[in-house]
């Protein structure tokens, strides 16, 4: 979800009026329990996993609760959140082109992140190439690595490597398989 900033609470530090900005998966946690301490606030022990979309607001402000009204992602004509679960979008890239970056952007970022790609010289292998696939591709060759885009029809080789893929392999294709 992207949009433009348009107010700030007396405590925000990160954002201004006008700023361009993107909320991701998540729009709330306690920031504080054992989980959200260490940078795992999808498993919040105080609230849980509260999404962009089909979270209830509780009472109190926050989401996780079973009252109140429920968040509605980017069909929310609003939304009000922690400075903690917002990211500023730089100016020089267009609104439309940021969205995907927060949802499948971070679909991949995240496995990248996790088995070392994002310091470069690896073999990354992305299996599918449709929308995430192709993300993956961009992600993981910007990051310096060696990318093999795996597809089940051939159909799909150009865009690979248009995309940023160095090989190409058809898993269907025995011989293409071998190599």
């Amino acid at each position: 979800m992207v949009g433009i900033v348009t107010e700030v609470g007396s405590k925000v530090t990160k954002f201004k009026v006008g700023d361009k900005a993107g909320i991701g998966c998540m729009t709330d946690a306690c920031l504080d329990c054992d989980a959200c301490s260490s940078n795992d606030e999808n498993y919040c022990l105080k609230f849980g996993m509260c999404g962009t979309y089909g979270s209830i607001k509780r009472p109190d402000g926050h989401y996780g609760g079973n009252l109140a009204t429920q968040t509605f992602g980017g069909y929310s004509g609003s939304h009000s959140v922690h400075e903690h679960f917002v990211i500023k979008v730089p100016d020089e890239i267009p609104m439309e082109k940021a969205g995907p970056l927060l949802c499948a952007g971070i679909t991949m970022y995240d496995p990248l992140k996790h088995w070392g790609a994002t310091a470069g010289n690896k073999t990354v292998g992305i299996i599918g190439i449709g929308g995430l696939g192709t993300m993956g591709i961009k992600l993981a060759k910007a990051m310096g690595n060696r990318v093999v885009a795996i597809s089940t029809s051939s159909g799909k080789e150009a865009m690979a490597k248009e995309k940023g893929a160095d090989g190409f392999v058809v898993s269907k294709d025995p011989e293409s398989m071998k190599t």
